[in-house]
Formats: C-alpha cells, structure tokens, sequence
C-alpha cells in the first residue's frame, strides 16, 4: 500500500515520538523500527528523517547525545523527555479524534477508544 505523502508527514512526529517513548534510539534504529511497524508500507530516508528530529529537538521534546558503537563510531542517539511524552499524549488523541470522525462518517466499527 502506497501512503500518501502528506499523510506520511503529518505522522511523522507522533511516529517518532512513539518509537522513543520504547526507549533511546538512533537515525538508522528509528528507520528500521518504522518499516518494520509498518510492514514495509513506509520506507523513510534520512533526508526525511533528521530534519523533523533536529524540529523536535529545539522544540525541547527530546534531547540527544553520543554513544560509542560497537563498530567504534559515533553514534546520536535521541531520548524522549518530558515534554515529548505530553506531546505524543496530545497527538495522539488528535489523531483517535480523526479517525473516528472518519469512521462515523463512513458508518464502520470504530477501533480507537
């Protein structure tokens, strides 16, 4: 299934947030996680990817620092904070509230609480 551009960027931050709310995670982790979850259906690039953590980060919903791999490199990992819990909370009511103003109006079974 080919999702919509648009719909790809509106969910990327609640997206993200979510995968951190599991716990600390790096670009390449947070890619694979996401085509993973999504059986495939988003594949992300970097260039998606480190723009909207860097937006987040000076919003003050995660912090990042460094971490030695294995391998030897550096790697930036990002950890959820306060803030980015809250806000993830927030999004993801929006985005119950719109599906299920999606499913009313299409006369489904809801599937969101």
């Amino acid at each position: 299934m080919v999702i919509p551009k648009d719909l790809v960027a509106a969910s990327a931050t609640p997206i993200i947030l979510s995968i951190l709310s599991n716990g600390d995670s790096y670009g390449y982790a947070i890619i694979e996680e996401v085509r993973r979850a999504s059986n495939g259906d988003l594949e992300w690039a970097d260039g998606m990817l480190y723009p909207i953590l860097h937006r987040i980060e000076n919003k003050g919903l995660v912090s990042s620092y460094y971490r030695t791999a294995e391998n030897g490199r550096k790697r930036k990992y990002y950890k959820l904070k306060q803030s980015g819990r809250r806000e993830l909370t927030r999004l993801r009511q929006h985005w119950s509230d719109l599906h299920n103003v999606l499913i009313n109006l299409g006369g489904e079974q809801k599937c969101f609480a």
